[in-house]
């Protein structure tokens, strides 16, 4: 894939040569991001920050990213915030914001509504989720930690085992996730859910059909002895009420007295955050962090590389990073 000038909307636009490519090129932007140097590669450039939706991370991140490459960054957060919130169409917007900025990056709660906006846009857009449909940076991010992580046990994602749990209908982490993971081989899957949250059966058919091994269930505790575990919340925002959203909370809670009886010695466990921590969830426990195999925290900061890696991809400067290198006029305390 030619990057340059191109919108991040689906991970179906990828290959598995883009993503080896992208970690590359993630993998180059450590210094930056660990403040070891600076650059000044998109001084000057605006990054149009749109969030229509809550985030922390996600929006953050790539702000984060964004700075860190030598570029500023505009923001917009939430629905009432914008002129959307007077009726404007996506496509005005995008012909609007689009001529203030040099790259977008949006969230919003509507299937299909990034792609909408990139339709009017005259800049490149990199999509930072649209409902209940994909994160193509999040299953990035993930995929890279994934490697990452197995790497230190000398293990490839070729011929994992990988358990995904919680509300794998809603998770749109898990699907954009799955969907990368099928470019790769004999992978096993232990999709763990209540039933009524499973998986898509698209999603696992296409996994399927890559010749990877699918095992669907709605036990958490055997079925957690896998290289990887990642953990998802319910999503309760895709729900009509809260009240049904409250009938799967706390249903598969991770602690580390589970972890140690049902676990590897090194199985690795994710969750893309936030983690819901209220006692009817808690989802990971607080007697978790001290885990070195809770790679949680890890995979956030991979998230500010995989987003400076696209941010220097879509804007063509991804090798010409170090030749605006520069020196840290303070120090820092990370």
């Amino acid at each position: 894939m030619n990057f340059t000038g191109q919108h991040i909307l689906s991970v179906n636009q990828f290959e598995r040569e883009d993503l080896e490519y992208i970690f590359n090129i993630a993998q180059k932007m450590e210094p930056y991001a660990h403040r070891k140097v600076r650059t000044k590669v998109l001084e000057g450039a605006i990054l149009g920050n749109l969030f229509f939706e809550p985030s922390t991370r996600t929006r953050v991140s790539f702000g984060c990213a964004f700075n860190l490459l030598g570029g500023e960054v505009r923001e917009t957060t939430g629905m009432q915030s914008s002129a959307l919130a007077k009726g404007e169409s996506l496509y005005d917007t995008a012909r609007v914001v689009s001529s203030y900025s040099d790259v977008i990056a949006m969230r919003h709660p509507d299937t299909g509504s990034v792609a909408e906006f990139a339709e009017g846009s005259r800049v490149p857009v990199i999509n930072g989720g649209d409902g209940a449909n994909e994160h193509p940076t999040q299953a990035l991010l993930d995929l890279y930690t994934i490697d990452k992580e197995l790497a230190a046990f000398e293990q490839k994602i070729d011929g994992m085992h990988i358990a995904m749990v919680g509300d794998l209908k809603n998770g749109r982490t898990v699907h954009s996730l799955s969907k990368l993971l099928a470019m790769y081989k004999n992978i096993h899957l232990n999709l763990v859910s209540p039933s009524e949250l499973a998986m898509p059966d698209y999603v696992v058919s296409a996994l399927e059909n890559a010749g990877h091994k699918v095992t669907i269930s709605d036990k958490m505790e055997q079925n957690i002895d896998a290289d990887i575990v990642y953990q998802t919340r319910i999503q309760e925002e895709r729900f009509e009420s809260q009240d049904e959203a409250n009938k799967y909370r706390g249903q598969f809670r991770l602690n580390n007295e589970i972890y140690t009886k049902y676990c590897k010695s090194n199985t690795v466990i994710m969750h893309p955050l936030p983690r819901d921590s209220r006692s009817d969830a808690n989802e990971l426990d607080n007697d978790l962090n001290q885990n070195p195999n809770l790679a949680i925290f890890r995979q956030a900061d991979n998230g500010v590389l995989i987003r400076m890696a696209l941010f220097a991809m879509t804007l063509g400067v991804a090798e010409k990073v170090d030749k605006y290198q520069c020196d840290v006029p303070w120090v820092s305390s990370k």
